[in-house]
Order: C-alpha cells, then structure tokens, then sequence
C-alpha cells in the first residue's frame, strides 16, 4: 500500500522590505483588518489543501508573537535565514520529519495577501502529475527592454516572457536538495531557479494577474483594492 500524496506549504517571512519605506516589515502591514503575513496564511489555510503550513520567521522577529495566527495547529514556525532561498530551506528541514519525497510542497510569498483558492486549485490539477512541478506566472503585455547604464540595447520578445508569481510548486524532495545544492548562490531568486540549475524544466501555469506582490508603498493600496473585490 503507498503512502498518500500530502501538499505542504512553506511561507519565506523573515524579509525586511526595505522598499517599503515603512516603520516595519511589509508583511506587517494593516490589511483588512489584520496584517498582510496573516491574510496570505489564511488564504493558504482556508484552501483546504495542506497538511501544514511553515512559515519561515525571524529570530527577532517582535510582531510575530502578537499575531492571533501564532499557535494555529496548522502552522509550524521555522527559523528565517539571510535570504529568501534560505528561509525556504529552513521550512523544509522542519517539515522533513515528516513529509515525504514525492510530496508536493509549494512555496508562496508573504506579501501576496490577494492569491485566490481558485488559483491553489488550478495550479494543483495542471501538475499534480508532474514528476518536477511548476509556477504560477503571468504573461507579459507590455514591452519589454533590455538595457545597460548607456540606454536601451534591444526589444525583448515578449511571447517568451512570462513575470514568476507564486506559489511555486515542486517534490518536496528535489526541491530540497536544489537549494541545499546552491546554497548561498546568487542566481536562486525564487524555487524554480533552483530546479533550472539542476538541468529540469518546471511548468509554466497562468495565474491571476491581481495575485500581486506587495513590494512598494503604492502596491498596498493596489492589494487592497483587489483583496477587497475578492
């Protein structure tokens, strides 16, 4: 008899958001009445799907505590680390007592408070039978330039541009030992990089463009407003 698949969540919040230009970390920020960090874990929650979710915190990390999130059943709190690959390792080593291999573990941002059930759903039936996995993204409408310090070099193809959204999607185990395998590399800047530099090809499945990353002061207006139609 084999043993069920199980899908795991890890949530990287140890960042700083320096861009923000606010009192604390943006995932900490007001946002209908809670905080950005805990209308993404709700989301993630409320989907129904996973045997836990890890959120990745940092050690001094003095909001945390206060939060009524903190102590969920569900939830499991790993250490956060310097950088964003980091903090999902960590994630991972806590939740290797016990998941599996072949479990599916996706990976999405704390400052992402507007992804939708149908999008967790969609991107599980499109690659739930993948031996790899995959990211939600979404195609590029606009223009797109490459340029250096003396201008514009060129015109990029913009039907092979897709913008990475999460979650990212993968095998419990192979994404472990992709990060564990590049640790401290530059080149990690979300999971998928990861599994591209060991030579796989994760899937692409299109998400919601409103499923938008609070990285600016004017992006939680814009999260607000999309949260709230939601």
């Amino acid at each position: 008899m084999t043993n069920p698949t199980n899908f795991w969540a890890v949530v990287p919040a140890a960042g700083v958001g320096k861009r923000m230009q606010a009192d604390r970390p943006k995932q900490y920020l007001p946002l209908g009445g809670k905080t950005v960090l805990e209308q993404t874990l709700l989301r993630l929650l409320q989907s129904g799907v996973f045997t836990a979710v890890a959120v990745a915190i940092a050690q001094d990390d003095p909001y945390w505590p206060g939060l009524e999130l903190d102590g969920h059943e569900q939830i499991i709190v790993a250490p956060g680390g310097k950088e964003r690959a980091d903090s999902v390792l960590s994630a991972l080593r806590v939740l290797a007592d016990n998941a599996q291999e072949q479990d599916w573990v996706l990976v999405h941002d704390a400052a992402r408070p507007c992804l939708t059930r149908m999008d967790i759903n969609l991107l599980i039936e499109n690659l739930q039978d993948d031996p790899i996995g995959g990211i939600l993204a979404a195609a590029s409408h606009d223009t797109l330039k490459s340029v250096d310090s003396t201008g514009i070099t060129g015109t990029l193809d913009r039907n092979h541009i897709w913008r990475a959204l999460t979650p990212q999607m993968f095998r419990f185990g192979l994404l472990k030992t992709a990060l564990e395998t590049f640790t401290g590399n530059p080149a990690i800047t979300d999971e998928s990089s990861a599994l591209e530099l060991m030579g796989f090809r994760p899937k692409i499945v299109e998400g919601r463009p409103d499923n938008i990353k609070i990285t600016r002061p004017e992006d939680l207006a814009l999260a607000e407003f999309f949260w709230g139609r939601q």
